[in-house]
């Protein structure tokens, strides 16, 4: 092995972030294994995010949170980790470059949100025509032309919320049909439905969506298709998943293996920047209780 640390973080989104910038304090030996493909980099500009009442863009919170982590000690490799097992004493973590050791390993390898197949997403999502959190944008989409896209299970759902914010809200089907009980919701939520859709076209300031010949235009689409959680290296050691297949953790964020724990978008609950960072918080004062306890001081 190149190197043993008290702690490996895997993740270095807002919650590997911040559990590194905890434990380099805590001082301890730390190593935050990063691919950059956080999804935290789509922001475009934050206002949920506690302390930036004016706004941050994720590139420039995750640097600025990286920035916080190295002044305290914390090392950084641009990497990915192929593979994790047990050893006699922790962990052995590898990567495409190297092998590290671990005593407790933190994951915070986050989610990755399923898109609609249309060209020019990415930019359109820089631009905040495509928004993917309703909890934490929906605020900025006050006023404007909404639509939520989504299977008819969920999409219903996810339309009454961003009522909250626009009178101006269509839930567009990205498969089958509504039952009689949705229809009825959205009849309630004055929420038109789009049942059938021809193509998306993305343009600088709207989308366009056809259908049956004719087309409408909103200011903003959200995709409400559900995503895919990143915790193949958890269940690689059989720790224990929920029906969405995110982690389960305890209290301490510990998961059902001995010395691993879970935070932020890949742990099962809330996908929030502020409930990633309170995660963060509990896991590594654990790590360092636990290895302290243990002796390593």
């Amino acid at each position: 092995m190149n190197s043993t640390f008290d702690c490996v973080i895997v993740g270095g989104g807002p919650a590997g972030l911040t559990a590194a910038v905890y434990l380099g304090r805590f001082r301890r030996r730390v190593l935050l294994v990063d691919a950059g493909a956080s999804r935290a980099r789509y922001i475009p500009t934050s206002h949920n995010c506690p302390g930036f009442p004016n706004g941050i863009s994720g590139t420039d919170l995750l640097v600025t949170l990286g920035r916080h982590a190295r002044k305290f000690g914390a090392s950084f490799e641009r990497d990915t980790v192929v593979a994790l097992r047990r050893t006699r004493h922790g962990f052995a973590l590898k990567t495409k470059k190297s092998v590290f050791g671990a005593t407790t390993v933190l994951l915070a390898t986050g989610i990755v949100d399923i898109l609609p197949r249309v060209r020019g997403m990415r930019a359109a999502i820089e631009r905040g025509v495509v928004r993917l959190c309703p909890i934490c944008d929906g605020f900025e989409a006050s006023g404007q032309r909404i639509a939520v896209m989504g299977p008819p299970g969920s999409v219903i759902g996810h339309a009454k919320f961003l009522r909250t914010y626009s009178e101006r809200v269509a839930a567009v089907l990205s498969e089958g049909k509504l039952n009689r009980a949705d229809a009825a919701r959205a009849k309630d939520f004055d929420i038109s439905v789009i049942d059938h859709h021809d193509g998306i076209r993305l343009t600088a300031n709207s989308c366009v969506i056809s259908s049956n010949g004719k087309t409408q235009t909103f200011d903003c689409l959200y995709p409400a298709l559900g995503f895919e959680p990143k915790c193949r290296l958890a269940a690689s050691l059989g720790a224990k998943v929920d029906k969405l297949g995110e982690i389960l953790v305890d209290p301490h964020m510990q998961t059902s293996i001995d010395g691993l724990y879970g935070i932020g978008d890949a742990v099962s609950g809330l996908h929030q920047i502020s409930v990633a960072v309170g995660q963060a918080a509990i896991a590594a004062t654990s790590i360092h209780n636990r290895l302290a306890a243990s002796g390593s001081l």
